[in-house]
Parts: structure tokens; sequence; C-alpha cells
């Protein structure tokens, strides 16, 4: 704002708030780029993160009990897992695929994979991971 040679205040022109918008604008179109994909780099670092360590754990339970678990929910409640891990790329934590043992081993489930849709960054399906 300006002041005016009577003792006024006057505002902003139409130009000067344009300009100022304007940069706004550039500056968005700069950085948001670069924002989305460091989102998806986080949740796709986190699924592998949750995927790794609750395979490790599948493995833990076969190794104590001698059979694999029957369900995640089976997990929690024997103390192996705090709480279901969550899918960061469908933001649930149903949306698992338990896959069966192999034929003659006991329990529900032997490995999980994310039952998120698409591919990743690389374009390898989320199901294959």
């Amino acid at each position: 704002m300006q002041l005016h040679a009577d003792g006024k205040k006057r505002g902003f022109t139409l130009i000067e708030l344009l300009v100022v918008l304007g940069i706004i604008a550039l500056l968005l179109t700069v950085a948001l780029p670069r924002f989305f994909p460091s989102i998806d780099s986080a949740k796709e670092t986190i699924l592998a993160d949750n995927l790794r360590n609750t395979r490790q754990v599948v493995d833990q339970y076969r190794s104590d009990t001698g059979r694999y678990p029957e369900s995640l929910e089976q997990l929690v409640e024997a103390r192996y897992l705090r709480e279901i891990p969550l899918d960061p790329v469908t933001e649930a934590r149903d949306t698992w695929i338990l896959e069966a043992p192999h034929e003659g081993e006991q329990g529900g489930f032997a490995n999980l994979r994310s039952g998120a849709p698409g591919n990743d960054r690389r374009g390898r399906p989320y199901l294959e991971w």
C-alpha cells in the first residue's frame, strides 16, 4: 500500500495483484510436480516395508507354532503384530491378499500381497509385490 500526498491510504492496483498471483501460480507449477511423486515414492517405500515385516512375522509364527496363521487377526491376537498393517496405497487394512500355503502345509496363509489396483512408478503391478 502506498500513502498518498493528502494522507489517504491507497490499495494495491489490479496490475500489482495480478503480478503477485502470476508469481504464485508460477511457483506452484514448479513445486507441485516435484511434490506428488515424492508422496507416491513414500507410499511405495512404506508398502514394501510393511510387506517385508509382515512376511517375517508370518515366518516367525510358523517357526514358533509349526503352522502358518489362519488370518492377520490371529497374528494380532497372538501379539506377533501390534495391529494389522495399513496398505498405504489403498489406505485400508482389509485389502491384503492372503496366499494359501503350499500343499501339505497347515494354516490359512503363508504370504500376503497388496490388493492395490494399478502399477507402481516402475510399471510393476502392486499384486506382484
